[in-house]
């Protein structure tokens, strides 16, 4: 039975689905996934106004994938900032001094999402 990337199996409903099915020969046989491709690149070009018909059309589509898009840049920049910004500055701990109250979960009532772990500290020191 085949894994999931990160731990866990996959039910058989997806191992018999069509794109399931899809999805593993595009990963596993590059002559499938290059054919595909090349596939989708004749469709293109034989349908230039095809997307500009489509967002023309759908115009509450178009705007959901405009903010989408927005969020994804911003998620994107953020990642990059934070991986060029590898060096602390040598006051960087000491301007602010916390103490750990304790770790908690917070565990939703109502709403379906998954338990949070969370760190809540005391400030000892005024800003």
């Amino acid at each position: 039975m085949p894994t999931r990337p990160h731990g866990g199996f996959v039910h058989i409903y997806f191992i018999n689905h069509p794109a399931f099915c899809e999805r593993i020969k595009i990963k596993t046989d590059p002559d499938y996934k290059a054919g595909k491709r090349l596939s989708q690149k004749k469709w293109a070009q034989s349908h230039p106004e095809y997307w500009k018909t489509y967002r023309k059309n759908n115009p509450e589509k178009t705007e959901r994938n405009r903010i989408l898009q927005i969020i994804r840049n911003r998620r994107r920049a953020r990642r990059q900032k934070c991986s060029e910004n590898k060096i602390a500055k040598s006051d960087a701990r000491n301007s602010q001094h916390f103490e750990l109250l304790g770790r908690f979960w917070i565990v939703p009532m109502i709403a379906k999402m998954d338990a949070t772990k969370v760190n809540i500290y005391t400030i000892i020191d005024s800003w």
